[in-house]
């Protein structure tokens, strides 16, 4: 996949009337801005002693592309060579838009740091014909596939952890419960701003009336996203982890909950009842703080705050 220098960003559709043809050459003209050096400005240049590279796993009935975040080799080190870095699967947000490029500033400070392998999966993205479901699984195949094959990646498949913002948080979830039923051990799962309700209750949380409008059009993106998400007859519980039957025996989960943001009772409410179920759990607010807070270090005060204690969560969960 090949990154853009400059690009011009779309004006937001108006997601009430959008059209299925709209929908692509938006999707495609956003994720042009996203991966351009323009958008840099907002969100953060990524960490020097990380190496990013596009990778592709092939499945048996697809390809899905990856962007593969490494500690940089230093000195002797051949960082390339390691066989037992932890491994963090990341899911970044968008639904319906959005690249894990978006995502460069923090999984470059993961791996740097931690350090760790960071594989950031490059989901089917909601459309007509491309329900949740299909995203779902593309985070859980990317999962198995690199515990599976961990030396080939260099990673210690006794340490893994799952990472998700917004959408991408609620495919982490439904990917933390999958991997309980297959009896993969994960040490820990970040949820960063989750959409964790499809159903029709999804707008019934009082943080979506609250900022519905303000500080950006959430209501109308949020009715279009659990359009495309949740096709007429499918099982919009199957796809909510706030809804799900049984929590319990998940790994330890970080929630981190911006408060100016129209999901932030998704956020309160998952944590609740992860904690019920006997899940160890932190939540954290972030007063002010707005949705997507963690990808927009360039305008968002409160963005290093909470990479660092995603960072400090990840090192603890992860260590030897």
């Amino acid at each position: 996949m090949n990154e853009t220098t400059a690009a011009t960003r779309p004006p937001e559709p108006d997601f009430a009337t959008i059209t299925t043809e709209e929908l692509l050459v938006y999707r495609a003209a956003e994720n042009r801005f996203r991966a351009s050096e323009a958008a840099r400005a907002f969100l953060g240049e990524p960490h020097a002693g990380a190496a990013i590279d596009w990778r592709e796993i092939a499945l048996p009935d697809r390809a899905v592309p990856v962007r593969v975040y490494r500690p940089a080799p230093t000195g002797g080190d051949d960082g390339a060579a390691r066989t037992d870095l932890p491994l963090v699967v990341h899911v970044h947000g968008g639904g319906f838009v959005g690249t894990a490029t978006q995502c460069d500033w923090t999984n470059s400070h993961l791996a740097a740091r931690l350090p760790a392998l960071v594989v950031s999966v490059e989901h089917r993205l909601l459309a007509p014909d491309s329900p949740l479901a299909n995203a779902a699984d593309d985070g859980w195949d990317v999962l198995q596939h690199v515990v599976r094959h961990a030396a080939r990646w260099g990673v210690d498949p006794a340490r893994v952890a799952v990472f998700g913002e917004s959408c991408g948080a609620l495919i982490s979830a439904l990917t933390a419960i999958r991997a309980r039923e297959a009896g993969l051990r994960l040490l820990a799962q970040v949820l960063v701003n989750p959409a964790v309700d499809m159903t029709e209750a999804m707008f019934d949380h009082p943080s979506i009336t609250r900022y519905a409008y303000h500080p950006s059009r959430a209501l109308p993106l949020l009715r279009y996203v659990r359009r495309l998400a949740v096709p007429p007859g499918a099982d919009a519980a199957a796809l909510s982890p706030l809804h799900a039957g049984d929590l319990s025996g998940l790994a330890p989960a970080l929630v981190v909950v911006p408060t100016q943001d129209a999901l932030a009772d998704h956020g309160r409410r998952y944590a609740e009842r992860l904690s019920q179920a006997g899940n160890p759990v932190r939540l954290t607010e972030y007063p002010e703080a707005k949705h997507a807070f963690l990808t927009l270090p360039g305008v968002e005060p409160q963005a290093e705050a909470a990479q660092a204690e995603i960072l400090a969560f990840l090192r603890t969960a992860l260590a030897k």
